[in-house]
């Protein structure tokens, strides 16, 4: 189909088969949601072996009763296993309730309204700035939003941010006091941060002010379809550099086990840790430190968790090839779609033709084919191309799935055409 060659007269025939088809699906009543990178019920599932396996016996491994007040940093054995999970060591991580997004909130609110081991707090100047990879995860935008941060955007690239671009941001403007980065499987490019720019990353201590930030939300560390990969430790790295106050990790078990009943993890420099929690201890008594135990009684090790991944693959791989394969099959050899091929997370990024992306969006749910809305992937609902979609295929049967790709696969062409022929 190739759009900028073709006559009025064949442009108006493509229009009037797309529209039969799409026509057809819009009869069939199509309920299908591929909006939010959720687990399915399959996955969920996988992990039903959390129930009962405390078997009455409640003691962590140094002898505390998970079910009393305290223990503010976490049980040792779940705060182990964020160690390995984040590369760093045990002193250097708290494992907290089941979401890290409530911990890069609290910390993000921690920073501007305290300050951590680099103070001033933010709240000192007039103006606070975040820089955000676009497209990126629309929760990270709505936390700066809350609290009143100006959202600055730098493109993704196939190695991870334009790391040219972050670094001549922050020369440049003082007021910029941190990054948000996925750097594994990045939501929703797919893209896998390379060693150079880890290492780039950590040295932005370096050349930026002391209560700078870099908020590394590795919610897929171990969310690989095939072989484990690990990423560059970034840790490693400032520790290179001497900037180890200026990275805080984050990760979770929401995407492992249970969604809403799982672990989160944060992790820094002591230091941080230490402001971090003068804040925590005012909030809480300590975490749910009964659902840290029975997370570790059934993943003792991350090799053990890590064969527990394999199933998760064995579920969502088959999903991902299917949304490749119909990409491929329909836009490989003409310029109404791009997409990065991913090798594990949750999503994938398909850019339109500019200026298509919200009537795609539109056309796909008026068919039955729920996607994120056009635009939630840069910060304030603004692509300014209008081009990005996230596509989240996990909760759908592979069945599904493939009748959401068609759809959409048809809601892509008939709006491409339809611009041609406007535009002709």
């Amino acid at each position: 189909m190739n759009l900028q060659h073709a006559s009025i007269e064949e442009l108006q025939q493509w229009e009037a088969k797309l529209l039969t088809e799409y026509n057809h699906y819009c009869e069939q009543a199509i309920a299908l949601d591929l909006t939010r990178g959720k687990p399915s019920s399959d996955q969920l599932s996988l992990s039903d072996d959390l129930d009962g396996s405390l078997k009455g016996n409640y003691f962590s491994q140094d002898g505390t009763d998970t079910r009393n007040y305290g223990g503010l940093d976490g049980i040792a054995e779940a705060r182990q296993l964020g160690a390995d999970l984040l590369g760093v060591n045990t002193s250097e991580v708290l494992a907290q309730g089941n979401s890290s997004l409530t911990l890069m909130f609290y910390t993000m609110f921690a920073a501007r309204d305290f300050g951590l081991a680099t103070k001033p707090a933010w709240n000192t100047e007039a103006t606070i700035k975040f820089i955000c990879p676009v497209p990126g995860y629309d929760r990270h935008y709505t936390v700066c939003e809350k609290l009143g941060i100006e959202m600055i955007t730098v493109p993704m690239t196939a190695t991870g941010p334009d790391m040219d671009a972050v670094e001549a941001l922050i020369k440049s403007d003082s007021t910029i006091k941190g990054m948000w980065c996925v750097p594994k499987y990045s939501n929703p490019t797919g893209v896998n941060y390379s060693d150079e720019t880890v290492e780039r990353i950590a040295k932005l201590g370096t050349i930026t002010s002391k209560n700078f930030l870099v908020f590394w939300d590795n919610a897929y560390a171990v969310h690989d379809f095939n072989e484990y990969k690990p990423l560059a430790n970034i840790m490693d790295f400032t520790r290179q550099y001497d900037t180890e106050d200026s990275v805080v990790q984050f990760a979770s078990t929401s995407k492992i086990t249970y969604a809403g009943s799982g672990v989160a993890f944060i992790a820094s420099s002591t230091a941080n840790l230490n402001a971090l929690k003068e804040v925590l201890n005012v909030l809480t008594i300590g975490p749910d430190k009964v659902n840290q135990l029975r997370h570790l009684r059934l993943f003792p090790t991350l090799d053990v968790l890590l064969e527990h991944m394999k199933k998760h693959a064995d579920l969502l791989k088959p999903r991902f090839e299917c949304v490749l394969t119909h990409l491929n099959n329909a836009f490989s050899d003409n310029d109404l779609g791009q997409w990065e091929s991913v090798e594990g997370g949750y999503f994938i990024s398909f850019n339109s033709r500019n200026g298509l992306a919200k009537k795609i969006v539109k056309l796909a749910t008026d068919a039955g084919v729920k996607l994120t809305p056009a635009g939630a992937t840069f910060p304030y609902g603004n692509d300014p191309s209008d081009n990005n979609i996230r596509i989240a295929p996990s909760v759908p049967s592979l069945e599904e799935v493939d009748q959401a790709m068609k759809i959409f696969v048809i809601c892509v062409r008939l709006a491409s055409v339809q611009q041609q022929l406007q535009a002709n």
